[in-house]
């Protein structure tokens, strides 16, 4: 059986779906992936801990949508991860921020209606945001002409995945 994160990634990255149900799914979830972070960054400092199914109804929405925010958010949390690649709907879960981090992937995701909150501006300074935002943009892949692309490099197309999960994958 399929577990939570499997079915979520093949719902929004597979091909069950034609290209119109696929934006739908996505503009769906985009829309209460930023409600959730309304929630969680007016109180940045709150620990937010329950099962998968807990979460989904405390911020509205359906587990597979959850399983895709804990997800997305997973590396830019304090210091763990939650366990999403094994978890099921009765697993806990923990949603602690780092905020440098949270934003600096938020940048990264090119999630411009996140890291655009307006709660951002009383959790970190607006030059700070600026400096993580500059930092963000100059971490981008360096191509060198004429090297040898291996595997486990960096994607020369800048996506900032291995080349093998990236452009390298049909290659």
């Amino acid at each position: 059986m399929a577990t939570l994160l499997e079915t979520w990634r093949n719902l929004a990255y597979g091909d069950g779906l034609d290209d119109k149900k696929k934006e739908e799914l996505w503009n769906g979830y985009f829309q209460i992936e930023k409600g959730i972070y309304e929630q969680i960054l007016s109180a940045p400092e709150q620990v937010v801990e329950g099962t998968v199914k807990e979460l989904a109804d405390k911020y509205h929405t359906e587990v597979l949508i959850m399983t895709g925010f804990l997800d997305g958010i997973n590396e830019s949390l304090k210091g763990y991860e939650n366990p999403i690649e094994t978890m099921d709907e009765n697993t806990v879960v923990k949603i602690e921020i780092d905020p440098e981090k949270l934003y600096y992937n938020m940048v990264e995701a090119k999630a411009s209606w996140l890291y655009g909150l307006s709660q951002w501006d009383s959790i970190l300074s607006e030059e700070r945001r600026k400096e993580l935002y500059k930092e963000q943009k100059a971490s981008g892949t360096v191509r060198r002409e004429g090297r040898k692309v291996y595997p486990n490099d960096p994607c020369p197309c800048g996506s900032g995945k291995k080349y093998k999960k990236c452009c390298g994958k049909n290659a």
